[in-house]
């Protein structure tokens, strides 16, 4: 426990932030609007999709279960940790007062990590999908596919919440960050805090390492088998094809914004010496760096669903008209017999 927090919970450490830089950081129009654009996005993604799987003729009803589970934890993710920002910018409440027992903290601290991890750990078993959907594609009986996404999707959820609640086990500590109105994980120099930041930036830098290794093996086995066909044949692996470029746009949205604060996290817990000293307090420097980093890692929750939404064939096409023009002289070859064709 910190020294000047004796009468308080655990998750308050020294801070020398003003009511006016509060006020000048804390922006309540921005992060209104943020949260606004954030959820109307992706209510407007689950929209194209619930009508994507209505209509498509393509059998991806697993690629599109774990889409929705993606745009629904962002959903839910911009919902709950938006309504305690925006509140606290809004009122600018002092912390101390009105959560002298660090519930809300802990609360908003097991968000941030479920709700961060969520993404790229999903952003996983979509590659391991599509991995297995190209490489592999009549190893698994497609009547379970779907429930097994779905069923994929609980898994992820469980595990990122089962990592969120290990600092209310003891494992690392939620505290207050700068400027007062948010909570995350302490970046201090005490065993459990160091273990814990490792344990989030490293299962975060896997699973974007595994996304890039696995999608990059589709990407080739793909390209291989459709240079390989015949002009007349390479319909039936249009939607593999838009189902690669979606996925691949989202491993880079996600690669861009997680990346530069799971380094963060990693460099500062393992600094020597500890960036964190005795009493708590933290540089104003390495505040500030991690308020930017963590800003830049929430538009990972904007940019998902836009990149469903403009990553579609019926957009692409309008775009440039020439992904779907056809020679006519395909109209004149003699299609294959409805059993050669690929299922």
């Amino acid at each position: 426990m910190w020294s000047n927090s004796s009468a308080l919970g655990p998750c308050f450490r020294p801070t020398n932030t003003t009511q006016e830089e509060r006020r000048l950081v804390a922006s309540p129009w921005f992060a209104a609007s943020f949260c606004v654009v954030g959820l109307a996005s992706n209510l407007l993604a689950l929209s194209v999709l619930a009508g994507a799987r209505q209509g498509s003729p393509c059998p991806r009803s697993s690629f599109l279960a774990l889409v929705g589970g993606l745009v629904l934890t962002d959903l839910l993710g911009l919902l709950v940790t938006g309504t305690v920002v925006v509140a606290q910018h809004a009122a600018l409440f002092d912390w101390r007062a009105v959560d002298p027992g660090c519930r809300l903290c802990h609360f908003m601290g097991v968000a941030m990590v479920f709700f961060g991890l969520c993404p790229l750990l999903l952003g996983a078993a979509m590659a391991s999908e599509r991995y297995l959907g190209i490489t592999r594609p009549f190893s698994r009986p497609a009547a379970a596919s779907q429930r097994r996404a779905w069923a994929t999707v609980g898994l992820v959820w469980a595990a990122a919440l089962a990592l969120g609640l290990l600092p209310l086990l003891g494992l690392g500590r939620y505290t207050v960050q700068y400027p007062g109105s948010w909570c995350f994980l302490t970046l201090g120099a005490q065993p459990g805090d160091v273990a814990f930041g490792l344990l989030f930036a490293l299962l975060g830098g896997l699973s974007v390492g595994l996304s890039f290794l696995l999608n990059t093996i589709s990407v080739a086995t793909l390209c291989h088998v459709y240079h390989g066909q015949e002009p007349a044949q390479q319909r039936p692996r249009d939607c593999e094809v838009e189902m690669m470029v979606q996925l691949l746009g989202i491993m880079v949205v996600a690669s861009i914004c997680w990346t530069p604060l799971l380094v963060f996290i990693a460099q500062t817990v393992l600094q020597d010496p500890p960036a964190m000293n005795p009493a708590g307090q933290l540089s104003r420097a390495t505040e500030q760096r991690l308020l930017i980093y963590l800003r830049v890692a929430t538009w990972n929750q904007i940019l998902d669903p836009w990149v469903y939404i403009l990553f579609r064939r019926a957009v692409l096409r309008r775009l440039h008209p020439r992904l779907s023009a056809r020679p006519r002289s395909l109209s004149l070859r003699p299609q294959p017999a409805r059993g050669s064709r690929l299922q």
